[in-house]
């Protein structure tokens, strides 16, 4: 199996559908015309097929190791490929280049990130989470905390990480232990354990810098008494090099069902020297944005997770020869015909190019939001778009991991016997996408956050600004021959999630338990209609290319698939609106112990 990263579909998506050349007067876009962006793409591509993804089973098989001086090797090949990545200059693409970035917008970084997770998972996590505390010392740090960790950490030279679980608690962070203690010389002593640190240790970077939850001593209790702090590996000296060794360690190792190559550590802190970022009592707040970041990466993971799954499907089904095609051989002179000549595999691999291409459409349009949101001049721009990034992130997250586990689950299936072994990459593609769905706020968390905080946020204007902009779309283009079929499946999937949050806005405020029971079932509703939007996109950009001229069969296969979603897919928007409405009474009416 040959990763094939997916370069085409990344330059359609940007330069076609999202036009990102039309923001060529931003910051970060100026930098960036589609030339340009085209080159880095191919460059991405062939860095994460060559370097990294060859290394894909080494660190699934191999996995990493702690030592008894609480240091953690990774596997075979991943240091050097992350000190090739580091002198590439890959993990400054979308820094700021007052801190040595190469200040590209996200919605371009994420091409590369997306590839890098297709090729290596596990490997994508370290600098990942380094540039999830990068943003959040950036948005939150003091200026000397910015100018001593920020470069170092937009180059990739020192590591980051994120300490929030603590072994009695997970995502309710009210209940954390961990404490600091303040100190004459401004800084704090920091202590407790926490769990499940991805990167928490590793010997890839000279340095990792923790960002971690505690509670000052006197803080109010649950999360208003949260407070976040820099806890460094090695402690810098006067020159803002790794000085003396701080006391944070790693006790041991997860042992995971997938991403083996990625070191999830047992983290303890033992009176460790760290410094409070921003003012107390408001760590969560800055932690939200590194969270919020992370949860938008884990989407895109369950989308490169089924990219590469689809990709080796694809290639198994073609070559796997294995009964008659029901209409008469296809393949004559050969013993049988190859399995994708049959209706039901090439059901799982139509249902997975529906949902792949799509969600990452929809991935990337998500992303360009939050680029607007900081470097748009017009006021109202950046509101709509912050507006979008807040209740799109918990889709993105919630969805995309769910329907990313269907396409690799599918994968296995159509690998058969061979996929349920470990002579194919089929089972580590399902294991390494499973976590998807659980770290960074599980999918049942992230429905009811949408739910319950992100559609009623300043009075449901992000919902209803989402409603109009399909309406408006709708309008413009419901008299194409071609796009008809689109702007109705569009129009219908609207309605029925109109018609889900009118219901929730009903009843979900009488009775809490019936916004939880619904919640599932409305992320599901909403990603549906987002993707119908992406398709309705997607197959306008295509025909426009036809019309144009243009003979690629790359445009017609498009509007094939996107008719296969409006037939196949879309329909279980309806069944995911009849359940929502059937409310919470049956779901808790059975007695906690009659389960």
């Amino acid at each position: 199996m040959t990763y094939q990263p997916p370069v085409r579909d990344h330059a359609f998506i940007l330069a076609d559908i999202l036009n990102i050349d039309q923001y060529g007067d931003l910051p970060g876009f100026a930098q960036a015309p589609m030339d340009v962006v085209s080159q880095i793409m191919e460059e991405s591509g062939r860095f994460t097929a060559e370097v990294l993804a060859p290394l894909n089973a080494v660190g699934d098989k191999e996995g990493c190791h702690w030592l008894p001086d609480h240091t953690v090797t990774t596997p075979k090949g991943f240091k050097a490929a992350y000190a090739q990545m580091v002198a590439g200059g890959w993990p400054a693409l979308g820094a700021a280049p007052a801190y040595g970035g190469q200040g590209l917008p996200h919605v371009i970084n994420l091409s590369f990130t997306e590839m890098t997770s297709s090729a290596n998972m596990a490997f994508g996590m370290y600098p990942g989470l380094t540039h999830g505390a990068y943003s959040a010392i950036l948005a939150g740090g003091s200026q000397d905390q910015k100018d001593l960790y920020l470069p170092k950490l937009a180059s990739g030279q020192w590591g980051g990480t994120m300490n929030l679980t603590e072994p009695h608690c997970g995502t309710d962070l009210g209940l954390l232990r961990t404490k600091a203690v303040p100190q004459a010389d401004g800084s704090y002593k920091i202590s407790g354990t926490k769990i499940w640190i991805s990167g928490g240790e590793h010997d890839l970077a000279e340095n990792i810098v923790h960002l971690v939850l505690a509670r000052i001593e006197g803080a109010p209790e649950g999360v208003r008494g949260i407070s976040l702090f820099i806890v460094p590996k090695f402690l810098p000296d006067a020159d803002g090099n790794p000085g003396e060794r701080n006391s944070v360690y790693c006790d041991g190792l997860e042992e995971k069902m997938g991403i083996h190559g990625n070191a999830t550590c047992v983290m303890r802190h033992e009176e460790a020297r760290g410094w409070l970022v921003g003012v107390g009592n408001q760590g969560l707040r800055i932690m939200f944005v590194m969270m919020n970041e992370a949860r938008i990466g884990v989407g895109l993971q369950g989308i490169a997770q089924a990219e590469i799954a689809y990709q080796a499907a694809a290639a198994f089904a073609k070559d796997r020869l294995q009964g008659r095609s029901l209409t008469g051989p296809k393949n004559a002179e050969g013993p049988a015909d190859p399995i994708i000549v049959h209706p039901d595999v090439r059901r799982m691999l139509m249902d997975s190019r529906a949902i792949i291409e799509a969600g990452r459409a929809f991935l990337f349009w998500t992303a360009l939001h939050g680029d607007l949101s900081h470097t748009h001049p017009d006021e109202a721009v950046r509101q709509k778009a912050g507006d979008y990034m807040a209740l799109m992130t918990p889709v993105v997250k919630g969805y995309l991991t769910d329907r990313g586990l269907k396409v690799c689950s599918d994968a296995l299936q159509i690998h058969g016997g061979s996929g349920f072994t470990e002579h194919f990459p089929a089972s580590q593609y399902m294991r390494d996408v499973r976590i998807s769905l659980i770290y960074e706020g599980t999918n049942g968390v992230q429905a009811l956050d949408l739910v319950g905080r992100k559609l009623a946020a300043d009075g449901g204007r992000a919902i209803m600004s989402f409603f109009a902009e399909i309406d408006e779309f709708v309008a413009d283009h419901e008299d194409g021959p071609v796009l008809r079929p689109f702007v109705e499946g569009l129009a219908g999937a609207k309605a029925q999630l109109q018609e889900g949050t009118l219901w929730l806005m009903q009843h979900g405020l009488a009775n809490p338990d019936n916004a939880g029971s619904a919640s599932n079932d409305y992320m599901h509703l909403f990603g549906l209609t987002a993707l119908a939007y992406m398709w309705a996109r997607i197959a306008l950009a295509a025909q426009g290319k036809i019309a144009a001229g243009d003979t690629d069969p790359f445009y017609a296969n498009k509007l094939i698939i996107g008719r296969y979603f409006l037939q196949r897919i879309l329909p279980d928007a309806a069944s995911h609106l009849a359940k929502l409405k059937t409310g919470s009474d049956l779901m808790m009416a059975l007695p906690a112990d009659a389960f």
